[in-house]
């Protein structure tokens, strides 16, 4: 063989490995990259929660998985993960929209919660006979067909179906959304929830409330007055929904708990 041959062949042998380590080396810095873009989106912009509870039905189900927009209301210590202590209030802060659903954490128990928002500050509060009234004036409910509610019976690991009052709801703002009352089997507009006080909010407090009227412990109850800077974000849009009582891990049980008809949309 001759010596240029021979140089050839050494060049390719020392060359290959080489290119191997810069191969993964590549793989590894592309893996780094999507992760911290990963969490930047996820610290900044949007937020993936899970709906644990029926108190937005029907609005949002049990199961519903939705994108949060945390740069809708500005930035706190509530927002951001690891915040650092000296951040107080919020940053590039505005105030939510009457109407919106929103997740904020609890100020009593430090949980998340999703609500509508139906009180702003200096707002002046009140629900007569089941009617919501904001500054004195009455939100128009429209009855609509019955709406049986699913929701997981444990006792039984199935759905229960449960038929309920439904209603449309117009606030005097114009927004129009879809609430539950009571079961058609019992009196609607009888429990204490559906007659109260009238709430003044106090500055850079909230007042939230659930579509599921009489199923939803909110600020008409022990949840009260929510702070401005306990806001998370607004939620935008569903991704992707499971039935009652199934998990998302549960890969082999998808085709059958997977709602196709709830994914990627709006919530109004």
């Amino acid at each position: 063989m001759k010596n240029r041959d021979i140089d050839l062949v050494k060049s390719v042998a020392i060359g290959a490995p080489a290119r191997k380590e810069e191969s993964v080396g590549e793989l590894i810095r592309t893996v780094v990259y999507a992760l911290l873009i990963a969490i930047v989106i996820r610290t900044l912009a949007f937020e993936p929660f899970n709906i644990p509870s029926g108190s937005m039905t029907p609005t949002l189900l049990t199961g519903d998985y939705v994108f949060v927009s945390k740069f809708s209301y500005g930035y706190s210590a509530h927002s951001l993960p690891f915040a650092p202590g000296f951040l107080h209030g919020r940053l590039f802060g505005s105030l939510p929209k009457r109407g919106d659903v929103a997740v904020f954490v609890n100020p009593h128990t430090g949980e998340d919660y999703i609500k509508r928002i139906v009180g702003l500050p200096g707002d002046k509060i009140q629900v007569v006979h089941g009617i919501l009234t904001i500054n004195g004036e009455a939100s128009k409910r429209e009855r609509v067909s019955d709406y049986t509610e699913h929701e997981w019976n444990e006792n039984y690991d199935r759905p229960s179906d449960d038929v309920r009052y439904h209603y449309i709801e117009t606030m005097p703002s114009g927004v129009k959304h879809d609430i539950l009352g009571n079961y058609i089997s019992l009196p609607e507009d009888s429990l204490p929830q559906d007659d109260t006080d009238v709430f003044e909010v106090p500055a850079d407090d909230f007042f939230a409330m659930g579509d599921n009227r009489d199923n939803s412990n909110d600020s008409r109850l022990d949840l009260g007055y929510v702070p401005v800077d306990n806001l998370v974000g607004r939620a935008d849009r569903r991704f992707i929904s499971l039935t009652a009582g199934a998990h998302l891990w549960e890969i082999w049980r998808w085709p059958w708990t997977l709602r196709f008809s709830r994914f990627f949309g709006a919530v109004n």
